[in-house]
């Protein structure tokens, strides 16, 4: 008897996972990866979203220093110089890379400056869409009832509701437009995609049990909202947000294009095209070179963003 119980004093091992100070772990046990290391092997494997985020991050960088790599001022006119064709066409000029435009502004400066008011707005369309919807989705979730109808048809509104109209009702009569008001049209317009979205993660969550039981034992409904609700509400956001990015800067070169954008002589990539537009005969690379730019921003974003997706929710893509 006593060697049976011997053995199994020797044999048995913890079970409660802990590991004392000072003992070595068991051997064939690896700790998990750090979300940076996860990520980055991730991307190894998905080299379209690694291509789309480097590509991204150009982009952002360019934007971020216009001034310093803009090789001339993008407001600044030269009408000796007008329709300059690129470098690698005849009659081209190295000091205008890109060519110049019907008033002899240097088209690449143009673009580099497009970038940034086009990446400004989009992403303060994103925030502001994205803080609304979240507020918003998260009490007509959790408190339901007649809240809930009343968001929820406002929701159905403004998704009835024309965009481009409700841009022309808005944009048109201010006489000097902004970049933050072009992201509040365009975000205020977007806020019921993060709310419904948000809406459906709170009803699910707040009948779990942990939620339930934390109301058993008195939590107040602000606290079952902040503590438990919340928490696990929030990592669709992010998500959604970066998917969203690249449509909001087609839709801002949209705006530009109609002549709602922001107010000349301000460079805009949709304000570009539209005047390349009218020259297309005679200087085909003027509607040309913003194209591409709206094109390339769009697909780097849309690529990286697919990625990111599947990384950091991919309960989302599984449906």
């Amino acid at each position: 008897m006593s060697s049976l119980t011997h053995a199994s004093n020797t044999n048995v091992k913890p079970t409660t996972g802990l590991r004392p100070a000072g003992v070595p772990q068991e051997p064939g046990v690896r700790p998990l990866p750090s979300p940076l290391r996860s990520l980055t092997r991730f991307l190894l494997r998905r080299k379209s979203a690694l291509i789309g985020l480097v590509a991204s991050m150009v982009i952002v960088l360019v934007a971020i220093f216009a001034p310093m790599i803009s090789p001339h001022d993008p407001l600044e006119h030269n009408i000796p110089k007008m329709f300059l064709p690129p470098i690698w066409e005849k009659g081209g000029n190295p000091e205008h890379l890109l060519g110049t435009d019907a008033l002899g502004r240097d088209l690449l400066s143009r673009l580099i400056w497009g970038a940034r008011y086009s990446l400004v707005i989009s992403v303060l369309s994103v925030l502001i869409g994205s803080s609304l919807g979240f507020v918003l989705g998260l009490i007509s979730g959790f408190f339901g009832g007649f809240v809930d109808t009343i968001l929820m048809r406002l929701g159905d509104i403004q998704l009835a509701f024309p965009f481009v109209l409700f841009a022309i009702a808005v944009l048109a009569v201010a006489p000097e437009r902004t970049e933050v008001q072009l992201a509040l049209v365009m975000g205020i317009a977007n806020w019921i995609v993060y709310a419904r979205l948000v809406r459906s993660r709170v009803l699910s969550e707040k009948e779990k049990d942990y939620a339930r039981a934390a109301k058993a034992l008195g939590a107040s409904p602000l606290r079952v909202l902040v503590r438990y609700v919340l928490p696990n509400s929030w990592q669709v956001v992010p998500v959604i947000g970066m998917l969203q990015l690249g449509s909001f800067v087609v839709v801002e070169s949209l705006l530009s294009f109609l002549g709602l954008g922001l107010t000349p002589p301000t460079p805009s990539w949709g304000a570009i095209l539209s005047d390349g537009r009218q020259y297309m005969v005679i200087s085909a690379w003027m509607p040309l070179f913003p194209g591409l730019a709206i094109m390339i921003t769009v697909l780097s974003i849309n690529l990286a963003a697919d990625g990111l997706t599947d990384f950091f929710d991919p309960k989302l893509c599984k449906g």
